[in-house]
């Protein structure tokens, strides 16, 4: 495998206006494996492992396999899929509410051992999971790496709601070679401050390479060796502020739900930083992949050809945008 990325769940979302979509694809993998296809070979297999149960959604099976993402990582167990309320707010905040039981065999389905997946999985050129900030994952991170997988990206996907000490801190950020949070989750680990502050406490942990998700403000993404380091704006806030031509572009639509575009995001990065370490190019490609999940409900239509298409479109239109904020030592 060239990428395996992990955790399926399948979401119900109620938006701020009350309607709701059922039986969404959630839980990271899926958009992860979204945003890493959009820039992939036809020839690079991408791969998700997770426990499901046998009540997983026939659509949301061939979601996957209509966007060409290798299920054999997707193993059958005897609870239910897990699943899971999003409430959605005007202000972007989100509440997830499960709608199982809680248990250690959530924890189960969500981390599966690489012993248990197939052979192909243990040897994966890049792999990408979302941790909690706890940093009760860095033995398994540990283990993706000593597989001697070219790449191991890291996502918190929540902030930290107890004070991590600086060990366990530096064990978490260093786990891996790259370590994306949103401004948020970052504040919880090392306090808050301004969007380069906090990068350059999480580059003194040990992060190789950081890249800090703002939302609709877009990203910063930084390597800590060269000090490189790039403001790079979210492609919706050009097309509105800076190029009002584009509105009227039937290939791109409105910001209909931001679900899923951290995840996204990660997915495209972690593929453009195997394909070309270029810091660049790896971040307007995480840029450029959540700009289509945030066009949709739930993921997009699998029509990748039509959204690889698109990609370059909105690749040449967001990189003049691209602020280059190098960081003196």
């Amino acid at each position: 495998m060239d990428l395996v990325t992990f955790n399926v769940i399948v979401d119900d979302i109620v938006y701020p206006d009350g309607h709701t979509c059922m039986a969404c694809l959630g839980g990271g993998g899926p958009q992860t494996a979204f945003g890493a296809k959009i820039w992939a070979d036809d020839a690079n297999n991408i791969g998700i492992a997770s426990r499901v149960g046998s009540d997983f959604p026939f659509p949301c099976k061939r979601w996957l396999q209509d966007m060409g993402i290798d299920l054999s990582g997707l193993l059958m167990w005897s609870s239910p899929t897990l699943r899971a309320w999003q409430i959605l707010e005007l202000d972007g905040s989100r509440t997830q509410v499960w709608r199982i039981t809680m248990g250690d065999e959530v924890l189960d389905m969500l981390r599966l051992p690489l012993s248990s997946l197939p052979m192909m999985y243990r040897n994966a050129r890049v792999y990408h999971i979302g941790v909690h900030p706890s940093g009760r994952d860095v033995g398994f991170i540990k283990e993706l790496r000593s597989t001697g997988a070219e790449i191991v990206s890291v996502e918190t996907y929540t902030h930290a709601l107890d004070i991590v000490t600086r060990s366990e801190l530096i064990e978490l950020v260093s786990s891996g070679n790259i370590f994306s949070s949103n401004e948020k989750e970052a504040a919880s680990l090392v306090g808050p401050g301004s969007p380069m502050e906090m990068i350059e406490r999480i580059t003194e942990l040990g992060a190789e390479v950081v890249t800090l998700r703002r939302g609709p403000f877009g990203s910063i993404v930084h390597r800590s060796d060269t000090r490189e380091t790039w403001e790079i704006p979210a492609f919706h806030a050009i097309c509105a502020s800076q190029s009002p031509s584009l509105q009227g572009e039937n290939t791109v639509g409105k910001v209909v739900d931001p679900t899923g575009c951290g995840n996204t995001f990660c997915g495209a990065f972690a593929m453009g930083w195997w394909k070309t370490r270029d810091l660049l190019t790896s971040g307007l490609w995480g840029s450029v992949a959540a700009s289509f999940m945030a066009e949709y409900e739930g993921v997009p239509p699998p029509q990748l050809s039509d959204w690889r298409k698109q990609a370059q479109m909105r690749l040449d239109m967001l990189r003049p945008y691209a602020k280059n904020l190098f960081l003196p030592m």
